[in-house]
């Protein structure tokens, strides 16, 4: 399936809210250590290193230095409202033997405009961003996630499934109407315990 690309307009700015980043301990080995203390915007903030420790080693063994040059992307967005953290933990998850994978770096700039969307939501909601629970879905693994479509626009890495500590509906509702006023252009799905969102380009509810 041949997905358009996403539009390149960039939602507003949002206003900063408190992200307390922990140390990464390790998890990257050398490698890591290497990147988070001689790279860029990274090294700035040592008091506000990542921490991935909480990742599983055997999908971080299989993504490699993709890991940290993605983990770095991500941290270069500046994002607001969702951490480092949560969009890579997003990524390293399993169904059964078959892993997820981190998106092709041709498609990262995919997320970054979703990402920016969501960070906007959580502006207006006034909270941050609890857990993402899925971003992009190779598709090996997004076979085997339930309900999930063969045509999934997670496997275009432009769609999120996100939580906020809020009523599900209200951010269904709220990040609608944010759409609708032009903010993007795209789906917003509406499920029990989380929001789906995604920036497909044409507007769509469920």
């Amino acid at each position: 399936m041949d997905f358009p690309e996403p539009a390149e307009h960039e939602p507003a700015l949002i206003l900063p809210l408190t992200c307390n980043r922990r140390r990464i301990i390790g998890l990257l080995g050398l490698a890591g250590a290497a990147y988070v203390s001689g790279s860029g915007s990274l090294s700035a903030a040592t008091a506000n290193r990542i921490d991935l420790t909480g990742l599983s080693p055997e999908w971080v063994g299989k993504q490699g230095q993709t890991l940290i040059d993605y983990t770095r992307y991500i941290y270069s967005l500046k994002l607001r409202n969702i951490t480092t953290e949560q969009v890579v933990a997003s990524h390293a998850k399993s169904h059964g033997s078959v892993w997820n994978t981190l998106p092709p770096k041709a498609w990262w700039n995919r997320i970054a405009y979703t990402l920016r969307v969501v960070d906007r939501v959580a502006l207006q909601l006034k909270m941050p961003v609890k857990e993402i629970l899925s971003a992009y879905r190779s598709p090996s693994y997004n076979s085997g996630c339930s309900g999930a479509r063969a045509g999934s626009w997670h496997q275009a890495n432009v769609a999120i499934d996100v939580v906020f500590p809020a009523r599900p509906s209200t951010v269904t509702s709220m990040t609608r109407n944010l759409r609708d006023r032009g903010l993007f252009k795209g789906g917003v799905g509406g499920y029990s315990s989380f929001t789906h969102i995604d920036t497909r380009g044409h507007n769509i509810n469920w």
